[in-house]
């Protein structure tokens, strides 16, 4: 389940996405890093001038999908089957997996597992051309943005669930200010376009307000 590319910090739990060099969407991500480097989140999050919507969405759901592999990736030694029994957020917030065509009725399973499920489930959302078309022209299907929105619902329960069970491991590997970001990062996009329900939130509410009051 783990990659390793010699260092720790590159070991990511689910092959990279990437999005094709010259390609239009990767113009737009590299756009999305430049502004990102201004520091001004609020601002690097909204749609640029003339863009599609749903292509920003598109490019920053990639983005998000290999921030948290690679987050993820960091913590899987200490996400197991005996540390995580249960896909949690919390004493209050557990999670079951089901993905409506493999796994209709929602199942009760590990951690490891459900993000296992969770992240290959999102792999083949990403990986499929008709839904997230990587050539220029190739316009997205009607359903995009609401499979988008289930995309980021269920990436954020990956945030959660680190947040909750393994915030002492990512400080012990110091890197709570890179989750932190990622996290901050996220929360301001889904924000922008209103992409979560406020109560799949709830589980990290406080962070939110937390790392949102600073900015506004």
């Amino acid at each position: 389940l783990s990659f390793f590319n010699g260092n720790r910090s590159s070991k990511t739990f689910k092959p990279k996405k990437n999005i094709p060099e010259g390609s239009h969407q990767y113009e737009l991500l590299k756009h999305a890093e430049a502004t990102l480097g201004s520091g001004n989140l609020r601002m690097a999050v909204m749609l640029p001038e003339g863009e599609d919507l749903n292509e920003w969405v598109a490019v920053n759901t990639v983005d998000f999908f290999n921030q948290i592999n690679m987050l993820y990736g960091t913590i899987t030694d200490f996400c197991t089957e005996e540390s995580c029994p249960v896909m949690s957020a919390g004493p209050k917030y557990e999670y079951h997996w089901a993905d409506g065509t493999n796994i209709k009725k929602p199942i009760k399973c590990s951690a490891p597992k459900y993000i296992d499920y969770l992240m290959t489930w999102v792999q083949d959302q990403l990986d499929d051309e008709t839904l997230f078309p990587s050539k220029i022209g190739v316009p997205f299907k009607r359903n995009f943005m609401s499979v988008a929105k289930t995309i980021l619902k269920r990436l954020f329960r990956v945030y959660a669930h680190i947040y909750h069970q393994h915030f002492d491991s990512v400080m012990q590997l110091q890197e709570e200010a890179h989750l932190n970001t990622s996290f901050k990062h996220f929360i301001f996009f889904v924000q922008e376009f209103n992409l979560i329900d406020r109560k799949e939130l709830v589980p990290l509410q406080e962070l939110i307000e937390k790392l949102t009051t600073k900015d506004r």
